[in-house]
């Protein structure tokens, strides 16, 4: 990391109905549409969503960081 390089940090919820690293893999593949210079992916939080007591989708909560474009860049 350069000296005064600044970083951003959001949290994306991808869904799949066959598993969590397809979630996961929603989050990143968005992701790489509109925000540029990606530099890491940390998966937080797994869960399900159930309809009549079975798993109808698979969701991964994502943190992501970019490098920080300001005016100067």
């Amino acid at each position: 990391m350069a000296d005064g390089d600044v970083y951003k940090i959001i949290e994306l919820v991808g869904t799949s109905k066959t598993s969590w690293e397809d979630a996961v893999k929603t989050v990143i593949d968005r992701a790489t549409k509109t925000l540029r210079d990606l530099r890491i992916a940390e998966v937080k939080e797994l869960d399900v969503r159930l309809e009549n007591g079975r798993v109808a989708e698979y969701r991964a909560k994502v943190r992501l960081s970019f490098k920080y474009e300001g005016e100067s860049d």
